[in-house]
């Protein structure tokens, strides 16, 4: 993952938790208002004075048909169950006079055949309702008819705000869902493109949570990909032009070199005087192309191979470094060059390296300041150990004229290849008219007895 950090508020599984939460409380919600709504509609529509006034009049036209089509008696219950069987959103319960205590014959209660009658008990008898008279087959009765129908419709209300807030809540899942799945189709097709070689489509990162997090990772990759594979060109290119470069300037001096060794082969046609002349330009030729393939060593070390073969040795530190710093002033000396040089180490202390890589690390800044440093004034190397690391540092004036010179920087970067393989580190620095490099190696704390570069 990346470095990329975000509030755990904003992580998906939370995120994906909230989203469930939300979607229950909506829900919920949904539940609530659709079945308060329904329950309204119930109340004043459907259980209104009127409808339920339509529906029991209904109901007492089919049971007074029922009656007379069939013969019914009030006594009947086995009729009276059929009839309600099939009319099970009715309660229908009968009463005779003696039932509910009354006497018809002192003319409590007259009977017509002209329309629906209905009235309340005259006594205390215990029954609700309002009570209809009916002539059955063996005389008048009293019907008690209650519509049972309001259960039905809230179960109906119910199941449809269950059905409602569920299909809310769903709908709610599946779009956060689907936004999180949209989110990983193009994140994998946009990864696949990278990896069918297509590297300029930039990832979308989109939010901040973990898939913000990877697309951001693979964003990234994408650009490490493309800064790899733009330093390969241009390293192809630098070799390429290495190569053209070094094949001319090697090829220049051969041909000169083989031209005075013709000449000079043909030793007839030739004075003393030329012949010395010959000689000495062949010389120059020969030390000429000593140097460019010194430089295509070192290319070659620092390009060649991505791991350095080294060959360890123990020496003694003050001895090793005595003689190779001794070398590299002699050769400073010996080309007009001031050297001051400082040496603080301790008795007995070693070194574990290996001699040859060591010695083109000194050889390697030797040459860079043969080229860039200011004769006029004195090159300073210092040498101490602290803290069990040998520390070395070349420094010295730059040269007035050094900006016009090429440079490949292969001498720098050879070092810089060296160093870290014999356990070291390697760092320069430059301002405006000094320039300091600097290597370090460890030292090891037991001597061994008499040895000496040459010894190993």
């Amino acid at each position: 993952m990346s470095e990329q950090r975000f509030r755990a508020s904003r992580s998906l599984s939370v995120k994906l938790m909230l989203a469930a939460l939300l979607s229950l409380v909506s829900a919920f919600l949904t539940y609530f208002v659709v079945f308060n709504i329904g329950t309204l509609f119930v109340d004043r529509y459907y259980m209104s004075t009127e409808s339920l006034a339509a529906r029991t009049a209904s109901a007492y036209t089919d049971l007074y048909r029922y009656v007379r089509e069939n013969g019914i008696s009030g006594g009947d219950t086995e009729a009276i169950e059929r009839f309600h069987q099939q009319h099970e959103l009715v309660e229908l319960t009968v009463y005779t006079a003696r039932d509910l205590g009354l006497n018809t014959r002192a003319g409590g209660l007259p009977f017509t055949n002209q329309g629906l009658q209905s009235f309340e008990p005259l006594d205390s008898t215990g029954r609700m309702g309002r009570l209809y008279p009916l002539k059955f087959q063996d005389g008048f009765y009293y019907v008690s008819i209650a519509d049972n129908s309001r259960v039905r419709e809230d179960t109906i209300n119910r199941g449809l705000a269950i059905t409602v807030a569920v299909a809310v809540m769903i709908s709610l899942l599946l779009w956060y869902t689907n936004r999180l799945t949209r989110r990983i189709i193009r994140l994998s097709q946009e990864a696949a493109e990278i990896g069918a070689g297509d590297l300029e489509g930039a990832i979308t990162v989109e939010g901040v949570d973990e898939l913000s997090a990877l697309a951001s990772d693979i964003d990234g990759m994408r650009d490490a990909i493309i800064e790899r594979m733009g330093n390969e060109k241009r390293a192809w290119e630098a070799n390429s032009e290495l190569i053209t470069a070094m094949s001319h300037d090697i090829r220049t001096p051969m041909t000169a070199l083989i031209g005075y060794l013709g000449l000079l082969n043909n030793q007839d046609a030739l004075s003393e005087d030329e012949r010395h002349v010959y000689l000495e330009a062949a010389y120059g030729k020969s030390l000429a192309l000593k140097e460019l393939t010194d430089e295509l060593f070192k290319y070659f070390l620092v390009f060649g191979r991505s791991e350095l073969e080294v060959q360890w040795e123990d020496f003694d530190t003050a001895m090793l470094l005595m003689q190779l710093l001794g070398e590299a002033e002699f050769d400073l000396r010996d080309s007009g060059m001031q050297v001051e040089s400082t040496m603080d180490l301790p008795e007995g202390s070693a070194i574990r390296t290996d001699v040859a890589m060591l010695k083109r690390v000194i050889d390697n800044l030797v040459s860079n300041l043969k080229k860039y440093a200011d004769r006029e004034q004195p090159v300073v190397i210092r040498t101490e150990q602290r803290e069990g690391v040998i520390r070395v540092s070349f420094s010295n004036a730059v040269a007035k004229d050094s900006a016009r010179m090429e440079s490949t920087k292969i001498g720098l970067r050879t070092c810089e290849k060296i160093l870290p393989a014999l356990g070291g580190n390697f760092t320069v620095h430059r301002d405006a008219d000094r320039f300091t490099a600097e290597f370090t190696l460890p030292a090891g704390e037991s001597v061994p007895t008499g040895q000496t570069p040459t010894d190993g």
